[in-house]
């Protein structure tokens, strides 16, 4: 297995494989009420079954190139995790998704795993929209889609219905020229 740095703190970025069930269920068990408010990560992952099943769909995902998970570590511990929920190759588009514990919240790890995720995915499988999807209330994701220089196409009107509510979800997106360039201002020419 490998690991990707997501800077001088220790933290890390690493693929979730199904063998990691356990683990995985119990970072779900220390966020289960952070993450489940915006997030339906938490009624999915109940119990080591459905930690395994959840991985396991990634995992089927990642070999058939449609979908990645990710464990964001912090100091060697699960804090986090990124994925891409879906991802068309042929047709250039992938939907990117992220959640973390209360522990590891305002360190900038989300932005940090993103960057790393989504540039893998522009300049190594040739995507060229990454999607962010999020509800109008998780300032938050809102606010890493900003800083990842997304733009918002629009808003889903009460399109997301969550534990009985429905919510306003917004797509934001960026494009391959767009990543490219931000990329290029921020860390000189590639």
């Amino acid at each position: 297995m490998y690991a990707i740095s997501l800077g001088d703190d220790g933290a890390e970025l690493r693929p979730l494989e199904p063998w990691q069930a356990g683990e995985f269920l119990a970072h779900m068990d220390r966020g289960r009420e952070f993450v489940g408010q915006w997030n339906e990560l938490p009624d999915v992952v109940t119990d080591l079954e459905s930690s395994r099943a959840y991985l396991r769909a990634y995992a089927e995902k990642a070999a058939a190139d449609s979908g990645r998970i990710y464990g964001i570590y912090l100091d060697g511990g699960l804090v986090g995790g990124f994925l891409l929920r879906r991802m068309d190759v042929g047709q250039g588009t992938a939907e990117a998704g992220c959640w973390l514990e209360p522990s590891a919240v305002g360190r900038g790890l989300v932005t940090r795993a993103a960057r790393a995720v989504i540039d893998w995915a522009v300049e190594e499988r040739g995507i060229h929209r990454v999607e962010w999807w999020c509800s109008s209330g998780n300032e938050p994701s809102i606010a890493v889609a900003r800083r990842l220089g997304m733009t918002r196409d629009g808003v889903l009107r009460e399109s997301y219905l969550y534990r009985g509510k429905r919510y306003d979800e917004e797509i934001w997106s960026v494009l391959a020229p767009a990543w490219r360039a931000a990329r290029r201002t921020a860390f000189g020419s590639r």
